[in-house]
């Protein structure tokens, strides 16, 4: 496998930063999660409008413009003749001093890996995951914005490493209201009486693109999709829930704190969904 770094392709165990990187010290940058398709990168304009607002919000001055970084995206592609895969696009702040100072971190590191992912086991698909809310509470939106996609994930590892000690693969973070944010990487929805919901940025969720596709999506398909502040009585009661994401596309959830959704399986709307998201997913996207 051949890495981007910095301007040049080098073999995976060539593929090396300063240990003085802020990056690696501090969790000091910004990354994308990109899918590939039946050779087309999917939704990649909006992921590097995505990368580039959060390299803004941190003050980290990308040294490549969006349309050559899109170009950089594809041609790592080509070169390890991946038709089908996942993207990892990282922007670290770059190597600078062992204290805090980003101002002496001058020459940023820009990082593509195209490989393979699978998120969940293909049973966890057919069959849906059983989650628990965790006691690690979503980054308060003034403390690190849940619109800034960084590589500080630490709140995340947390929340995840809470999840696997209770016998999960996910599990559900709620912001410091106590209101429903998202799972430790994805997106959630609740479906009830043929009413989508989820909730919106401000409560402590990434603004997913997988989930905006969804929602746009579900629009076209003729469904009420509802934006709002939800509390964990919304998804125990729910018809179906499912989660959203990049990696995990779209995964049914059966079972919440030992509560089953609905009547403990897959849904069939969550189902059509899936094949909505899919179907589009497959056909649309960056030519490579």
């Amino acid at each position: 496998m051949k890495v981007y770094v910095s301007g040049k392709w080098v073999d995976e165990e060539d593929a090396k930063i300063s240990v003085f990187d802020h990056g690696l010290l501090y969790g000091d940058g910004v990354f994308e999660g990109i899918r590939i398709y039946n050779n087309r990168v999917f939704l990649l304009s909006e992921h590097i409008d995505r990368l580039y607002d959060s390299a803004k919000a941190i003050a980290l001055t990308i040294p490549m413009d969006k349309a050559e970084m899109m170009e950089v995206v594809a041609q790592t592609c080509r070169t390890n003749k991946l038709a089908d895969g996942y993207i990892r696009l990282v922007v670290t702040r770059g190597k600078g001093s062992l204290g805090l100072n980003p101002y002496l971190c001058e020459h940023p590191e820009i990082i593509i890996i195209a490989a393979k992912i699978q998120l969940y086991a293909q049973d966890l698909y057919e069959n849906g995951l059983k989650i628990v809310t965790v006691g690690t509470v979503r980054n308060h939106p003034e403390a690190i914005n849940p619109r800034i996609k960084s590589l500080n994930y630490l709140n995340n590892v947390l929340a995840k490493i809470e999840a696997i000690n209770a016998g999960c693969m996910e599990c559900l973070m709620l912001n410091h209201k106590g209101e429903v944010a998202e799972a430790s990487g994805d997106n959630i929805f609740s479906i009830r009486n043929g009413t989508i919901m989820t909730p919106p940025s401000h409560s402590g969720a990434l603004e997913g693109l997988t989930r905006n596709k969804v929602i746009e999506l579900a629009r076209e398909a003729g469904y009420e999709v509802v934006e709002s502040p939800m509390a964990r009585y919304d998804l125990y009661v729910a018809d179906e829930v499912f989660l959203t994401g990049t990696a995990a596309e779209i995964i049914s959830v059966v079972e919440i704190d030992k509560r089953p959704i609905g009547d403990g399986k897959p849904g069939s709307e969550s189902k059509r969904l899936a094949t909505l998201y899919s179907d589009h997913a497959k056909s649309n996207g960056y030519a490579l």
